[in-house]
C-alpha cells in the first residue's frame, strides 16, 4: 500500500510496530530517532490522549538504495498496547507495508504477547490482508531481564508463519536496527516485486 510521491521521486513506505502494552514498541521507535540523522528524519510525532499514546516518524535511510530511480521514506508507527483501544490499532493498521511485532520476553507476559498477536492477525484480516503474505518480523525484547523466556518457547507459542526473529534489549538498542533492517529489506522485496 505504498505511496509513491512523483514530486520528490520518493516512494513512501509504512512500517508498524504491534504488540502488547509496555512491550518495547515505543522504546524501539525512541531509539531508531535518535540514532537517525537530522537530516534525513521528520519530526517525531506523539499523539496522545487520556490513557494512549501513538508515536509516529518518517526517515529516509541512506543505504537501502532506490527503486527504479525513486528513493524509498519509511514511516514508522506505533499502535498503543492496551487491547481497549483496537479501533486505534485497525486506523493505523490501514496501509501498511510491514510490521514488527515486539514480544515482551518476560514470562508473565507471555498471555498478553499471545492476545495482542490474535488481534493483530484479526485486524490484518478484518482489512483484507493475507497475514502469511505481509511482510513480519518478529522481535523478542527485554531479553536482558532475569525472568525471560527461552527464545524456543517464544517461537513456539508466537512466530507460526516461521518469519525472521530477532532477540532485542530495545532500552540499549540491542536488536533494534537488526530489527528495523530487516523488515525494510521485506518492504523493499515486496514492493520491487509488485512493480515488475
Amino acid at each position: 500500500m505504498s505511496f509513491v510521491n512523483y514530486v520528490t521521486k520518493e516512494v513512501n513506505c509504512k512500517i508498524v510496530y504491534y504488540g502488547p502494552g509496555l512491550g518495547g514498541k515505543t522504546t524501539n521507535i525512541q531509539y531508531v530517532y535518535q540514532k537517525t540523522s537530522g537530516d534525513n528524519k521528520g519530526n517525531i510525532i506523539s499523539l496522545n490522549t487520556e490513557n494512549e499514546r501513538t508515536l509516529f516518524f518518517d526517515f529516509l535511510p541512506l543505504d537501502l538504495g532506490e527503486i527504479r530511480g525513486f528513493k524509498t521514506r519509511f514511516h514508522l508507527y506505533t499502535v498503543p498496547g492496551q487491547v481497549f483501544y483496537e479501533a486505534s490499532r485497525k486506523l493505523i493498521l490501514r496501509g501498511v507495508d510491514g510490521i514488527i511485532f515486539v514480544a515482551d520476553s518476560q514470562v508473565e507476559r507471555m498471555d498478553s504477547n499471545i492476545e495482542s498477536l490474535k488481534s493483530l492477525e484479526k485486524n490484518l484480516i478484518d482489512q483484507g490482508y493475507d497475514v502469511a503474505k505481509i511482510p513480519l518480523v518478529m522481535q523478542w525484547n527485554k531479553r536482558d531481564l532475569p525472568n525471560a523466556t527461552a527464545v524456543k518457547d517464544l517461537h513456539d507459542a508466537l512466530n507460526k508463519w516461521n518469519v525472521p526473529e530477532f532477540e532485542a534489549m530495545a532500552v540499549k538498542g540491542t536488536g533494534v536496527f537488526d530489527t528495523l533492517k530487516t523488515i525494510s529489506k521485506l518492504v523493499l522485496m515486496n514492493l520491487k516485486g509488485g512493480l515488475e
